[in-house]
């Protein structure tokens, strides 16, 4: 049995889920051996020896009844009823399978096979201590047993054991060193460990033994990517589904490589056909990938919902949970990869920092790497108490969540890089919100809120996601007022720009441009004399294909000036360099608008239809500044064009930026951490009550309001 990666826009650095049917094997020497005591009579005998050969023959359903009729006259031959556990395995039974193969055992537990074939049932059940104790036994019934010691290390991987995972491997491969699989499961446990360029010498191994092996190529593209590399990490997916074209969710990641360096060959159709794959119901992508190509809610929904059914089923039971009693403060738990410097606790140190000790007791549960900074040093300070869950199962998390008595889990990861939706699926608290890290739907039935605000998502769009929308005042997004930006001045010639020429500037991500977009912008610059284009280096790649794209428009490349990434207080202090921020669409700056607004710089956005399209306008309303804000790329060519040759306008624009951004709530992390403790205690005392989750609005007052009529007749 070998594992994948799932093919995600991060690719996670663990195997998450079994691919196709588990390496089941039956004892070799059954048909060869001599009779022993109490064999078959010749006619049971021939019938035995028909199930096996339609068995070896692809017919498991048919060898199954055949070995079920030898159980019927002899219920305790083992050789029937180990193989008819694989075979039941084989059909999807997996209940069935493990009680066949644990009555084989109880008559006779010297057979390693038996062992190494339960094992694989249990860990496709989720049942990893047991499965790795059938593994242990099979090693230990014969030591060069190569095929148990890679499984027994898919095991200890799922358990989040992943160095001795990588013993388990490297002691397969010394019994069989010629075993692609091992070698590809050897590079899962080095990617886990954070060791692409390892990962990707044990994929090459792997390849060289199987040139087909469409796992390998997957997941050897998960490790170019690490190592940034993401030419090759594409060139690596698409030969995958070369291999595999029906690949579950690999298209999207593919997809959203290339957009990574800005590869836009193809990509009308290729975006045609994401659209019509999610349409259908397709495995195509993962959730991430879609909201920065298609502007649409509703595809947005079916696209995270056919992720999340296929990778996260539910694990706990909704009434899992034992009625709360009623007490102050909730005990509100936060789940995240990024306690450190990292943008969404750039964005929320200070509402963690503000929460009311009398209304909130806050954990934090980590799962990301090991941390310390300025960031971590503040999250410390701010949690009633920190669990580093790195090394943990989802259900083992969720289980310490329920035995301290959490009321409230927030995911502030969604389907972002490192995410871990399982722990939701298996259940941390009666009531879990998704907040901040993700822009959109989870669209699973374990996460009953969604904290939003009515610009990211119009009342009328509610039925586009699968949670209960929770709107704050002015805007979702926390932010940390207490930020500085560096205080030395950098001049323009030190950032590499022209000293009087107009600066657009757009610090998003490479892979939210899109050619129409980047089109635009280059009729800016010709219409603007002298103007430059001052982007984030995302990779030599993107800007190398970005610079050809300009002179494809008619502009020199060299108006094109690309910021490499520095730290945050830098960050902020650049941007003092800027005239005019221009946002991308569909997918907008989050965090990297409230840095520019933050900043003093005025930012120009498109607002589209779903959530990650209406952040900057979120943003500008929360300010006071919805000239800043168009609904088509006309418009917004326009309005840039016209602050572009108005100073006088633009210097307005900046004045009062200026002024609002330190009055605003938008900048006060004190106040949404009110608004937050608002929400919670609506949502916890909905949970004493015994009622479902409803949508509601906090008020600025401190106060909220449900917003449909039933939820206020059932309160």
């Amino acid at each position: 049995m070998h594992r994948v990666l799932p093919a995600s826009w991060n690719g996670p650095t663990r195997p998450w889920w079994i691919s196709g049917a588990a390496v089941l094997h039956s004892r070799t020497s059954i048909l060869s051996r001599k009779p022993s005591k109490g064999a078959l009579p010749p006619a049971l005998q021939a019938r035995y020896r028909e199930a096996v050969a339609l068995h070896q023959s692809g017919h498991p359903a048919r060898a199954s009844a055949l070995y079920a009729e030898v159980l019927a006259v002899r219920p305790r031959h083992f050789d029937s009823l180990h193989l008819r556990g694989v075979a039941a395995l084989q059909l999807g039974d997996t209940e069935r399978g493990i009680q066949w193969l644990q009555a084989a055992i109880k008559i006779d537990g010297s057979v390693g096979p038996a062992h190494f074939n339960l094992g694989n049932a249990l860990l496709a059940a989720g049942q990893l201590e047991p499965a790795l104790a059938c593994f242990d036994r099979a090693v230990a019934l014969k030591p060069d047993y190569a095929q148990a010691w890679s499984n027994r290390g898919n095991a200890l991987l799922d358990l989040r054991r992943v160095s001795a995972a990588l013993d388990s491997y490297d002691r397969a491969l010394a019994c069989k060193a010629d075993y692609a699989d091992a070698w590809y499961n050897r590079g899962n446990a080095l990617l886990d460990l954070g060791r692409p360029a390892d990962a990707l010498a044990s994929f090459d191994r792997a390849l060289a033994l199987d040139a087909r092996h469409s796992q390998a190529w997957c997941n050897r593209g998960k490790a170019l990517a690490d190592l940034q590399t993401l030419v090759p990490a594409a060139e690596s997916y698409q030969r995958a589904l070369e291999l595999r074209p029906g690949y579950p969710f690999l298209f999207g990641t593919w997809l959203h490589t290339r957009m990574k360096v800005c590869d836009w060959s193809g990509l009308t159709a290729d975006t045609a056909r994401l659209q019509q794959g999610i349409a259908a119901g397709e495995a195509i992508a993962p959730p991430f990938p879609v909201l920065a190509l298609l502007d649409s809610p509703a595809l947005q929904r079916q696209a995270a919902a056919r992720y999340a059914q296929a990778r996260y089923p539910r694990a706990a039971a909704p009434d899992a949970f034992p009625a709360s009693a009623p007490a102050a403060p909730i005990k509100v738990a936060y789940y995240s990869a990024d306690f450190r410097e990292h943008a969404t606790t750039h964005l929320l140190l200070e509402a963690l920092e503000s929460h009311s000790d009398a209304r909130v007791q806050c954990y934090g549960f980590g799962f990301g790497p090991a941390a310390e900074d300025a960031a971590s040093a503040r999250l410390a300070a701010a949690f009633h108490r920190f669990i580093d869950v790195n090394t943990m199962t989802d259900q083992q998390v969720a289980a310490l969540s329920r035995e301290l008595g959490v009321d409230i889990a927030v995911d502030l990861k969604g389907y972002t890089r490192d995410s871990r939706p399982g722990l939701f699926a298996a259940g941390c608290a009666p009531v879990q919100v998704s907040y901040l890290g993700y822009p959109g739907t989870m669209a699973t039935d374990y996460h009953d809120y969604l904290i939003a605000d009515t610009v990211v998502v119009p009342p009328a769009q509610r039925g586009h996601y699968s949670e209960q929308l929770v709107y704050l005042p002015g805007c979702y997004q926390a932010n940390d007022s207490r930020r500085a930006p560096a205080v030395e001045p950098v001049s323009r010639a030190a950032l590499g720009l022209p000293e009087r020429a107009f600066v657009f500037c757009c610090f998003n991500n490479s892979y939210k441009i899109l050619p129409e977009t980047f089109a635009c912008w280059m009729r800016l610059l010709q219409a603007v004399e002298g103007s430059v284009l001052w982007l984030l280096e995302d990779s030599k790649d993107a800007s190398a294909r970005l610079c050809e794209a300009a002179l494809g428009h008619g502009v020199e490349p060299q108006r094109l000036v690309f910021a490499p990434r520095v730290g945050a207080a830098e960050h902020l202090a650049r941007h003092r360099a800027a005239d005019l921020f221009l946002d991308t669409w569909p997918c907008n700056a989050h965090t990297t608008a409230s840095d520019a607004l933050w900043a003093g710089l005025p930012l120009l956005t498109v607002m589209g239809e779903a959530f990650a399209g209406r952040v900057a306008a979120s943003l500008l309303h929360a300010l006071g500044l919805p000239e800043l804000i168009v609904t088509t790329e006309h418009a917004y060519e326009q309005r840039a064009r016209a602050l572009a040759t108005d100073p006088a306008a633009l210097a307005s624009l900046r004045e009062r930026l200026a002024e609002q951004r330190l009055s605003s709530p938008l900048f006060d992390g004190r106040a949404m951490a009110r608004n937050l403790e608002t929400a919670y205690a609506a949502m916890h005392q909905r949970r004493l009550s015994g009622l479902p989750p409803a949508a509601l609005a906090v008020e600025a007052d401190g106060s909220y309001r449900l917003l449909d009529a039933q939820a206020v007749a059932d309160e």
